[in-house]
């Protein structure tokens, strides 16, 4: 029998960024989940590389087109594994994913591209008329067919983000002037000057009962969009100078490898599935190859834990916020103490990351299929998370981790996400004024943050070091803005001569 989805408010250390809450279903017998055999009860010709791709998307739309609400537009949170009606919220995030769910369905010939424009419409029109928001940021969840608050959630800055991501990519791809005007519009009257709270850095949002939420994005994360949509954005723009305010750290080493962390996948994963950060750097990180590293170091990590966990190994891994049978866990690594691992393993992960490791990532998710077979491989693909230790599956699949799925692996296979993404004044004029230049095989980019990381763990008396230490890069400071002047909508403004 399945376990219920509570109704309660999720909480803990998943950073307000989702969760329907997660479910503890009864373990299965590793015996009995073995017992099926590789690609036991599945289709044949998934063997094939690019029909297995083909099949992962696929499902992933069907998700959306299965939980989207026909009046609404809005998209559920989560639902069952096995395809049964979802009794969770809606989410704004999970509603963004939805918009690029129709257009990558359009492209591939899935759906037809008058379907896709008025799935499209109908969510813009009932955001722009009626979904709860304040002062433009929607909130986190909200009733999938009247669009009012729910669980006391916060209006989200970050999942208002991935939201307007998804609607960008819709205005650039379906090139519909109706489309247009509402995504304009809908971004035009997010106030990210008012979301700074008088400091330099975004909040992480506000409720009604108690203002805004003391967490700030303030340090590496999944924030690389957010900041990006508001340094760009057509109206209440933050000046570029809030592209340094927030710190690249921690540091994390594996193995040969150093990268600005944050011990989540989905974290280097989110900001890739729009903005194409490829063959560019800014003057402080190149976030591309910051990806490259952080996979392939939890893929190493991974298989360093098979004395804890037998079944992992570099063919067998893959940790990001998920369902576990203990709840919802906002997991990952390198970093942290291992003792809260149980041998989960999340799907998400290793098919975010495709593009930044290809082959990696795939033998991966063919290993989670041969392990698991039919218990874990289902009507949306595959489930949120599952545990090879224990025979532990999850009754659930989660929105966003479907759609970042989607996202990313149809950026493996066609780049279609960046290549229509990256067509919008907003996300080039961001990149500008964020002081992105291309890489240039003359002068290869090394990170100085990165650098001095290194530097430090070599020698690490040189932390006392007064001259060491001048040599950081400093975040300057940034004052808090006025408003900048409203421009027409879907322009990118003029640089404001008072930034």
């Amino acid at each position: 029998m399945r376990a219920p989805v509570t109704t309660t408010p999720p909480h803990g250390a998943a950073r307000r960024r989702r969760r329907g809450a997660a479910a503890g279903a009864g373990a299965v017998l590793l015996l009995a989940l073995l017992a099926l055999g590789p690609f036991s009860r599945l289709e044949p010709n998934l063997r094939d590389d690019d029909v297995f791709l083909d099949q992962i998307e696929r499902r992933a739309l069907r998700y959306f087109s299965d939980h989207t609400d026909a009046r609404t537009g809005l998209t559920r949170d989560r639902a069952p594994f096995d395809g049964s009606a979802s009794e969770a919220p809606a989410s704004i995030a999970a509603s963004g994913f939805a918009l690029t769910a129709w257009c990558i369905g359009a492209d591939r010939g899935w759906l037809d591209r008058d379907t896709a424009i008025q799935r499209t419409l109908r969510l813009l029109r009932f955001v722009d008329a009626s979904a709860a928001q304040h002062r433009g940021w929607i909130y986190h969840f909200i009733d999938s067919h009247t669009g009012a608050r729910v669980w006391q959630s916060e209006a989200s800055t970050i999942d208002t983000a991935l939201f307007l991501q998804g609607a960008i990519l819709a205005r650039e791809y379906l090139d519909n002037a109706e489309v247009s005007r509402l995504v304009n519009r809908l971004y035009a009257r997010v106030d990210w000057v008012w979301a700074l709270n008088g400091g330099r850095t975004l909040s992480h949002g506000w409720r009604p009962e108690t203002g805004f939420i003391p967490e700030r994005w303030d340090s590496y994360s999944e924030l690389l969009g957010l900041y990006l949509l508001a340094i760009g954005a057509p109206a209440h723009a933050l000046p570029p100078e809030a592209w340094s305010a927030w710190r690249r750290e921690p540091v994390a080493f594996f193995g040969e490898r150093a990268y600005v962390s944050s011990p989540s996948l989905f974290t280097h994963q989110y900001p890739h599935a729009w903005f194409d950060f490829r063959g560019k750097h800014d003057r402080f990180v190149d976030y591309w190859r910051n990806s490259v590293d952080a996979t392939l170091a939890q893929r190493e990590w991974s298989a360093s834990l098979s004395g804890r966990f037998s079944s992992w190994s570099r063919d067998l891994w893959g940790l990001t916020a998920s369902d576990s049978a203990r709840g919802y866990i906002n997991w990952g690594g390198p970093q942290g103490p291992i003792e809260w691992l149980d041998g989960t393993l999340a799907p998400s992960a290793p098919a975010g990351s495709l593009p930044f490791a290809p082959r990696e990532c795939l033998a991966a998710l063919r290993r989670m299929l041969a392990v698991g077979g039919a218990r874990v491989w289902g009507r949306y693909g595959f489930a949120d998370a599952f545990n090879p230790q224990t025979g532990w599956v999850s009754p659930d699949v989660i929105a966003i981790d479907l759609g970042i799925t989607l996202a990313m692996v149809e950026n493996l296979r066609s780049g279609f996400c960046w290549n229509h993404f990256m067509q919008a004044p907003e996300a080039r004029r961001a990149f500008a004024l964020a002081g992105f230049e291309r890489d240039s095989p003359d002068r290869p980019f090394r990170s100085p943050i990165v650098a001095r990381a290194i530097r430090l763990r070599e020698h690490p008396e040189l932390a006392q070091s007064a001259l060491f230490n001048a040599t950081v890069v400093r975040r300057p400071h940034l004052p808090v803005p006025s408003a900048v002047a409203t421009v027409e909508p879907g322009r990118a403004p003029a640089p404001n001569p008072q930034q």
